[in-house]
């Protein structure tokens, strides 16, 4: 597997903190004791979702975990940018290589997975362009895939994608154990947060809370993101 580098480091305490305090959240969830598999959305782009799930991966595999993080955005993912992999194969290739139990245990998953310079925290990136990635997600690959890799990690990090212009996150929380929202201070509308609440928990998914992010820390002279965590 690849050596590349890892997600940007946190550059301030209280954001640092922040992601560790939704990593605490998750962890001791009350909606899912222990859950493995989280799923990252946002209403719309850029909200921040990617940078989200990039860094909750980052202090997961700090705190000595096995971490996975697929970029499940098949569409306009950036977590190949962001770690600096040139990675031929992805999510994509590698559904398209699984119809059954037989083809799962014949995949060698070092052409696809990808580990980071950081301990413990491997990555799967989104793959080459398809045509159909709400129905890749929604096939029986991902079912067998997702309880594979289940087996191989401690937890898996999903950055979807926005959950008001496509249906692949809607189709994944489906999947997963818990979802975590991203909303940006000032410009997620609380309509639009709304929509996509009735949205996830119309198909049985689970939401774990809302991360703002964008909100200016007071008192201090940091003027970047800062995320609040809201369950």
């Amino acid at each position: 597997m690849d050596n590349v580098n890892v997600a940007p480091n946190l550059e301030k305490n209280k954001v640092s903190e922040a992601i560790k305090e939704l990593r605490t959240n998750i962890q001791f969830n009350m909606v899912h004791k222990n859950p493995k598999t989280i799923l990252i959305t946002s209403p719309f782009p850029k909200e921040g979702k990617s940078w989200v799930s990039s860094n909750l991966a980052n202090v997961f595999a700090q705190n000595k975990k096995k971490v996975l993080l697929i970029d499940a955005d098949m569409r306009k993912g950036v977590q190949s940018k962001t770690f600096n992999i040139q990675a031929s194969f992805g999510l994509s290739n590698l559904l398209g290589k699984i119809d059954s139990d037989d083809s799962l245990a014949n995949v060698k998953f070092e052409d696809y997975i990808h580990k980071t310079s950081q301990d413990n925290l491997y990555i799967l990136t989104k793959g080459s362009r398809c045509k159909n990635p709400s129905e890749l997600l929604s096939s029986n690959a991902m079912i067998l895939l997702l309880e594979k890799l289940t087996e191989d990690y401690d937890y898996i990090i999903f950055d979807g994608t926005p959950s008001m212009l496509v249906t692949d996150s809607i189709i994944l929380c489906t999947l997963v154990d818990l979802t975590v929202i991203v909303a940006r201070y000032k410009s997620t509308k609380i309509e639009d947060l709304k929509k996509l609440k009735k949205s996830i928990e119309g198909v049985g998914g689970k939401i774990a809370g809302v991360v703002l992010n964008g909100v200016e820390s007071k008192n201090s002279d940091y003027k970047g993101n800062y995320y609040g965590y809201y369950g």
